[in-house]
């Protein structure tokens, strides 16, 4: 009997390797964060007037924004095309996709001069600007998906009439979500167009806004498999192959388009001749990694419907993706600022931070709220909720 009431007992925290690993992160971002605001972005980046955007923008930023797009497309999915099957997956990836822009503002706080005038773009409208457009899109988007999330936090205190009253939006929510996605995923290439003369012609395009926006898709979609395989590892849950192999296609399809309008894009600016360069050396790597062996890996059913293929094509799109807004946002501009940019240490430590800080408040909302179907307040209510 001791047995049977221990196996039943509720499973409880316990501090390992990893905590310790987060509380260190954690402990030294907040000390980094400390030193900008007391001695300003000089005493801990490595960013100068030649070169003013580094790894808070081209990582913190353009990958947050990016690999957050599992949210729109899953939801879309589910909401608008009315493929139900794939719900038990929307909570966690919309989850992970406000967890991707709420530290994309903190980021920002950290990376502009003077972040205390952050809500001029509420006041002050400059609808001329990219960034105008932007930093809107990325606020209301923000803002729809803590809503399309708050029906699993009402039904958690026993709140069901507004969790009933957003289950009846669902579908207006997720068709604004949609919106302002499309809107500000391809608005970050946008932000690129300005500077045709300094971005290098492997990644230069005026189709780069169309080029943000496809990759997004599929990275996103590699982003929701690594989140299961992750989330099963941590939490001992199963690996929906169900669901995540038919994903793995339409990730497939989002990079193999993407990766031929790239090349289409190489080729008319008589770019190839570059290759043999450092740019040129870092493209390739990016694109046999984030395009060519995801694309090639996933076309074949045996290895996507095998767990370890699965989430290693997904990995490769993610990284492949990462690569390439780093690429865009610093190798692409080196040369034309006449200075090589290596982030500091301390640049490095706020990345790593955030990510750890994401992690762990992505675990402690699956232990408190019914995030999965079989979560541990999983069926404590039987009211509608967004992505249940």
């Amino acid at each position: 009997m001791n047995t049977l009431a221990a196996l039943a007992a509720p499973r409880r925290f316990r501090p390992g390797f990893w905590t310790a690993v987060f509380v260190v992160l954690f402990l030294a971002f907040c000390t980094v964060t400390v030193i900008r605001y007391t001695k300003g972005l000089g005493a801990v980046t490595n960013l100068s007037d030649q070169f003013p955007w580094g790894l808070w923008i081209g990582f913190d930023l353009l990958c947050g924004v990016g690999l957050a797009a599992g949210a729109f497309t899953l939801t879309a999915v589910v909401h608008l095309f009315n493929l139900k099957r794939f719900e038990p997956i929307v909570r966690p990836t919309i989850l992970t996709g406000f967890l991707g822009y709420a530290f994309v503002i903190v980021a920002l706080l950290l990376d502009l001069g003077q972040p205390w005038r952050i809500w001029h773009a509420i006041v002050y409208w400059n609808t001329h600007s990219v960034m105008f457009e932007v930093a809107w899109c990325v606020m209301l988007y923000t803002t729809v998906l803590a809503v399309e999330f708050s029906p699993v936090v009402f039904e958690r205190f026993g709140f069901h009439a507004p969790a009933r009253l957003i289950h009846r939006l669902i579908t207006p929510l997720v068709i604004l979500g949609v919106l302002l996605s499309t809107l500000h995923q391809s608005s970050l290439g946008s932000l690129y167009l300005i500077v045709p003369s300094k971005l290098h012609p492997l990644w230069y395009s005026p189709m780069l806004p169309l080029y943000f926006y496809i990759s997004a898709i599929g990275a996103g979609i590699g982003m929701v498999i690594l989140e299961s395989y992750l989330s099963k590892r941590a939490f001992h849950r199963h690996l929906e192959m169900d669901l995540l192999e038919p994903l793995a296609r339409g990730m497939v399809v989002a990079l193999g388009i993407y990766g031929l309008m790239r090349l289409q894009g190489i080729a008319r600016n008589h770019a190839f001749g570059t290759l043999g360069s450092y740019e040129g050396r870092m493209f390739l790597v990016e694109f046999l990694l984030g395009v060519v062996l995801p694309v090639v890996l996933m076309s074949f059913r045996r290895l996507r419907t095998n767990p370890d293929w699965l989430v290693g094509g997904a990995f490769l799109a993610v990284l492949g993706f990462v690569m390439n807004r780093l690429n865009v946002s610093i190798t692409g501009m080196e040369a034309a600022s006449g200075t090589r940019y290596l982030p500091s240490a301390m640049e490095i430590i706020v990345s790593l931070g955030l990510v750890a800080t994401g992690m762990a408040v992505f675990a402690f909302a699956v232990r408190t709220f019914s995030i999965f179907p079989d979560g541990p307040v999983a069926g404590r209510s039987k009211e509608p909720a967004v992505g249940a």
